[in-house]
């Protein structure tokens, strides 16, 4: 059966979705519009460098500092943060537009711009991912080839600061298994995520090995 079009009729929802680097959020986003490709994912603007497969407006929208700065300003984003020493945000009005159309958007940031937009939407709908352990989150960044060991130690040391944000989202979804990881982000967007709630008890012992202590 094809995928219901969006009717003005319904203001669209919003979902965040956002989890530590190395997590595989991209991969579990880009996989869950294959199955849901009504949904729409807004373009984040960012400062940080494009890398050599990126394109500008398909990943990102890669502008300067000064201009972020400008925008931000003016009131132009939903969201702001500064990750890794650069800075990202969400364009206000293209996720109004979006939803006011009846389109249902994703928003792919950080626990930082999640607070944001929730206080600004307080009806958005948060979901954390977490990788199955500290050992596979390592892997996962070692296995990119992109960054130097320096960098790879302090996303790690990063990650574990954004894990400790994991109760303040509505779900939490483990990508220990990848398609059960999209099969649960799949269930959230159709309104079955019940068993996905962040304070579920089985969270409990995998938050002890993520995070310790702090968990």
């Amino acid at each position: 059966m094809p995928p219901a079009e969006p009717t003005r009729d319904r203001r669209g929802r919003l979902f965040v979705i956002a989890a530590p680097s190395g997590a595989g959020k991209t991969s579990l986003v880009n996989a869950l519009l294959e199955r849901k490709p009504e949904l729409r994912v807004s373009i984040s603007h960012t400062t940080r460098a494009k890398r050599p497969t990126e394109e500008n407006g398909r990943e990102y929208y890669f502008v300067t500092q000064e201009e972020f700065a400008r925008l931000r300003d003016e009131g132009a984003f939903l969201e702001s943060a500064q990750v890794f020493g650069n800075f990202y945000a969400t364009g206000r009005e293209t996720v109004e537009r979006l939803r006011n159309a009846g389109t249902d958007v994703i928003l792919e940031i950080d626990w930082q711009g999640e607070q944001q937009v929730r206080k600004a939407m307080p009806d958005a709908q948060t979901i954390f991912i977490l990788p199955p352990s500290r050992i596979a989150l390592e892997q996962r960044l070692r296995d990119r080839n992109t960054d130097s060991e320096e960098v790879i130690q302090r996303r790690l040391r990063d990650a574990e600061g954004d894990m400790s944000h994991w109760k303040e989202f509505d779900y939490v979804v483990v990508n220990d298994d990848f398609e059960r990881a999209v099969a649960d982000l799949v269930a959230i967007v159709e309104g079955r995520g019940d068993r996905l709630r962040s304070r579920r008890p089985e969270l409990a012992s995998l938050l002890s090995g993520l995070l310790g202590a702090k968990g």
